[in-house]
C-alpha cells in the first residue's frame, strides 16, 4: 500500500446526518488519492472507493478536454435564511442543488428553502433538488409540482424515490426531469436506469463507482447527460471528480463538486473552490502542515487501518 494518512475535519453545517468528515489519503507515484467511504458502509460497498483512491495515487487520470468545470452550490436541509446565505456566498455559482425530503421536516419547509434559494439566485439561475430516495411514489408525485412552483421552475429532481422501478414510474407521472444517483452508484446493475428509461440525467460519483475510468465507461454506456457530483471529500477527492468532468466528451450541466466549503478546513492551502461559478481543472498539492492539523487521533487511525485491511 502507498503512504497513508487519516484526516478528521468538522463540517460547517450538519450534512447527510454527520458533523465530522473522516477519510484516508493515500500517496503513490502519481500523487494523492482519497479513500473516504462513509462510516456505515460495509467492505463490499467500500471496495470501489479504494479502487478510485488507488487509481488516483498509482495511475493518475485520463487527459482533460476542458480547462474548467461549471459547478452548483449545494444547500443542505437548513432554514431559509441559512440557505440564502450559502447561495450568496457561493462565489458566483448560478446553479443551486437543494436538499429536500429530510426526515422530520415538512414539505412546507422544503418550499420555504427553495423560495429563499430562488430569491438569492435571481430569475436566471437554475435550481435542482435532491431527495436522496426519501419519498414514496405518491409523495414524489404530489410534492414535485409544489417544489417546482416554489423554485419558479426546477432543472431536475435527483433520486426522488429509492428503487429504479419506482423512479421510472415517477418520471412518467411528473413534468420535471428526473436524475438518478443512488439508482446508479448503489445498484447491482447501474444500466437498469437506462433500460427502464427511468431518468433524464445520470449523476456519477468517482469514489463509489470505482474511479474516473470506470465512470467514463458508465457514462458512455448509459447514454444520458452526466452530472459529476462529490461524496463530500477534501480537495484531494474533489480533484478526481473534476478530472472526470474534464474528461467527459460533453458536459451539459453544472456539476456538484463545489462542496469543499462545507468542510471547516482542508488538507491543501489552495483548495478547489469555485471562482465565478467554475472550478479550474487542476490537482492541488497536499500541505504537510494542514495534513498534521487535521490528522485523526490514534483510535480513528486504527479504525481506518482496519477498514483498509478488510479490503
Amino acid at each position: 500500500m502507498p503512504e497513508a494518512h487519516v484526516y478528521s475535519i468538522p463540517l460547517t453545517t450538519r450534512f447527510r446526518g454527520i458533523d465530522v468528515r473522516e477519510g484516508m489519503l493515500l500517496r503513490g507515484d502519481a500523487g494523492w488519492g482519497e479513500f473516504s467511504p462513509f462510516l456505515e458502509y460495509d467492505a463490499a460497498t467500500a471496495r470501489p472507493w479504494l479502487a478510485a483512491a488507488r487509481e488516483a495515487a498509482d495511475q493518475g487520470w485520463p487527459e482533460a478536454v476542458r480547462s474548467e468545470v461549471p459547478v452548483n452550490v449545494t444547500v443542505p436541509a437548513c432554514d431559509p435564511e441559512r440557505a440564502r446565505e450559502i447561495v450568496l456566498a457561493s462565489n458566483g455559482c448560478r446553479t443551486a442543488k437543494v436538499k429536500v425530503a429530510e426526515r422530520g421536516q415538512a414539505v412546507g419547509e422544503d418550499e420555504a428553502r427553495l423560495e429563499a434559494v430562488r430569491d438569492a439566485l435571481g430569475a436566471d439561475g437554475l435550481v435542482r433538488v435532491d431527495a436522496n430516495g426519501g419519498w414514496s411514489v405518491e409523495d414524489a408525485v404530489a410534492r414535485i409540482p409544489l417544489l417546482d412552483r416554489a423554485a419558479s421552475g426546477l432543472e431536475y429532481v435527483e433520486q426522488p424515490v429509492a428503487s429504479v422501478e419506482d423512479l421510472a414510474v415517477v418520471r412518467r407521472r411528473v413534468g420535471v426531469p428526473i436524475a438518478a444517483d443512488e439508482s446508479i452508484r448503489r445498484a447491482e446493475d447501474p444500466y437498469r436506469v437506462r433500460d427502464l428509461e427511468a431518468a433524464d440525467v445520470a449523476v456519477l460519483k468517482v469514489q463509489p463507482l470505482g474511479g474516473v475510468r470506470a465512470c467514463l465507461r458508465i457514462a458512455e454506456d448509459i447514454g444520458l447527460p452526466v452530472v459529476v457530483s462529490s461524496a463530500l471529500e477534501t480537495s484531494v477527492g474533489i480533484a478526481a471528480g473534476v478530472a472526470l468532468a474534464a474528461a467527459l466528451p460533453e458536459l451539459q450541466h453544472a456539476c456538484g463538486l463545489a462542496t469543499v466549503q462545507l468542510l471547516a478546513g482542508d488538507v491543501t492551502d489552495d483548495p478547489l473552490l469555485p471562482t465565478d461559478g467554475v472550478l479550474a481543472v487542476r490537482r492541488p498539492d497536499v500541505d504537510p502542515g494542514l495534513l498534521a492539523r487535521w490528522a485523526a487521533g490514534p483510535d480513528r487511525e486504527r479504525h481506518w487501518d482496519h477498514r483498509l485491511a478488510e479490503l
